[in-house]
């Protein structure tokens, strides 16, 4: 039973790694809403307890980056701002779902109708059911005093700081760690590989399968997109994608968690009752008229393999489970992951700190101290209203996540000569019996695609069907070598298998191949 506890903790690191980038920018929002913003003026930007505000909740998150972690203490300071539960989830539910990456990358993974189509579904569900909770409980709303801000100045940038390392090492992380549980418990409960036959179109229960996975799961919005292009391409059910979409990224045990110890157990139930209907009415009305006729069904996906076991029963690698783990954790986790890590580190590393030598608040009640002169800035100092530059900071949030598509997803010339290493690792490995190789290679070799597929559609505003077919089509031989490793299927047929993923790697790059000006 070791390998199940070993799995665990691998699958709550990795969520957390993945997590960590989404979780710095919460901490930063909750920063600028706290300390610039104000309960005041955080009310007027997303409203509370109408139907507008809804909307305005769900604009926001769609435009703002984030995962179903880092709403957390966004949440908090909602609540703290005297705003209303429906719109307080308005916006924790639509944070997670989209933002510019995740939502170029949807576009080139099936039809854009169908992604449009999940937004506007997921805004349907926002209204229907922030709408009818707020009408059933108008009570929501809490009034806690507000304190001081700062003074123009250095201080006031200092205090959005403080701000965020005493909220690293508040409740928050108790939350984030019990939204981490969720992924532990289903690494627990799922064995390896066991959701491989499952979500398939023609199952109507596949939703109810889905929505019991979701919800207790935690995914970063590319992950989830990831998770639907796989289940596009196999032709899975199109309303549990919807759920994986809606739940998975949107909902995770730590927001129930804070919602059970802020609002009780009625309104629990009431609230969650209320999205899982909608969500699951949604999810069966959009089956056949969403479903990507064109596509022939395929019996197994590896799209939910991040939600079971990693490792088998009886499986012991060969350095041990600590060792495994570094190794994949170093493998599998990009650069902004370990800059959001290390910055949750610094994070709390101060907040810890503060609680041992300030538990008063005093560093905080000098922040706030007016100036002694009384002048509100210095002579030739800008003054900008603290409101202002909140929504400056947001905005160049927002401003920073597109500029980041840029460079997450760079041009075809850059990405080839990257995908063809990747390739090289692939096919080598599988030709000369290194099966372990071979598997750890795959998930970089699909990841490069990706990067491919998206850079080309985000400096050319569309992907041909020729194009996407290429990717398709080489992605499912990596997925063939991927389920042969898993069979056991003999040297041989890894042979063949390498021999179709280097064919169509090469039709891939000469599809691909930027074109030589004359």
């Amino acid at each position: 039973m070791s390998e199940v506890a070993w799995g665990a903790v691998l699958r709550m690191l990795q969520a957390l790694l993945q997590g960590s980038p989404f979780i710095f920018t919460g901490l930063c929002i909750t920063g600028l809403l706290s300390r610039l913003m104000g309960h005041a003026d955080t009310r007027r930007l997303f409203g509370s307890n109408s139907v507008l505000s809804l909307a305005q909740s769900w604009l926001i998150g769609m435009l703002l980056p984030g995962c179903s972690l880092g709403v957390i203490p966004i949440c908090r300071q909602l609540r703290a701002s005297g705003i209303a539960v429906g719109t307080i989830f308005a916006f924790a539910l639509s944070s997670p779902l989209f933002d510019p990456l995740s939502l170029l990358y949807g576009l080139t993974l099936s039809k854009p109708f169908t992604i449009m189509a999940f937004a506007a579904c997921s805004l349907v569900v926002v209204l229907v059911s922030g709408g009818l909770f707020d009408w059933l409980f108008p009570d929501t709303e809490v009034h806690l005093p507000e304190p001081p801000a700062p003074p123009q100045g250095i201080r006031r940038m200092l205090a959005i700081v403080v701000e965020m390392a005493r909220e690293t090492t508040s409740p928050t992380a108790g939350l984030i760690g019990i939204g981490l549980l969720g992924v532990g418990l289903l690494a627990v409960v799922l064995p390896a590989g066991s959701l491989q036959l499952s979500m398939a179109h023609d199952n109507p229960a596949s939703p109810l399968v889905m929505t019991a996975i979701a919800t207790p799961a935690y995914a970063t919005p590319m992950i989830v997109m990831a998770q639907l292009g796989s289940m596009f391409q196999h032709g899975n059910s199109i309303g549990a994608a919807f759920i994986l979409l809606a739940l998975g990224a949107g909902v995770n045990l730590g927001l129930i968690a804070w919602m059970l110890l802020n609002y009780g157990w009625q309104k629990l139930a009431v609230w969650f009752g209320i999205i899982f209907f909608a969500v699951l009415v949604i999810s069966y009305g959009i089956e056949r008229p969403l479903y990507p006729r064109e596509v022939e069904p395929i019996g197994h996906t590896h799209a939910f393999d991040r939600y079971c076991a990693p490792f088998q029963p009886g499986q012991v690698p060969s350095g041990g489970f600590t060792a495994e783990i570094a190794r994949r954790v170093q493998q599998e986790t990009l650069a902004h992951e370990w800059f959001g890590a290390g910055a949750l580190v610094g994070l709390a590393a101060l907040g810890g700190l503060l609680r041992v030598v300030d538990p008063h608040k005093r560093v905080d009640t000098w922040l706030v101290r007016p100036r002694a002169d009384g002048r509100v800035a210095d002579r030739w100092d800008i003054v900008i209203p603290g409101p202002v530059l909140a929504l400056i900071g947001l905005g160049a949030i927002v401003a920073g996540s597109i500029l980041g598509c840029y460079a997450y997803y760079p041009p075809a010339a850059e990405v080839l000569p990257e995908l063809l290493d990747a390739n090289i690792e692939v096919t080598h490995a599988a030709m000369t019996g290194d099966t372990a190789r071979a598997m750890q290679a795959i998930p970089t070799a699909e990841n490069w695609t990706r990067r491919l597929l998206v850079g080309c559609y985000l400096r050319k505003g569309r992907v041909s069907d020729a194009d996407l077919a290429l990717v398709r089509e080489y992605e499912m031989r990596l997925e063939d070598l991927e389920d042969a490793i898993e069979h056991g299927d003999g040297p041989e047929t890894f042979r063949k298998q390498s021999l179709a993923i280097t064919a169509a790697h090469s039709q891939l790059r000469r599809g691909f191949q930027p074109q030589e000006p004359n």
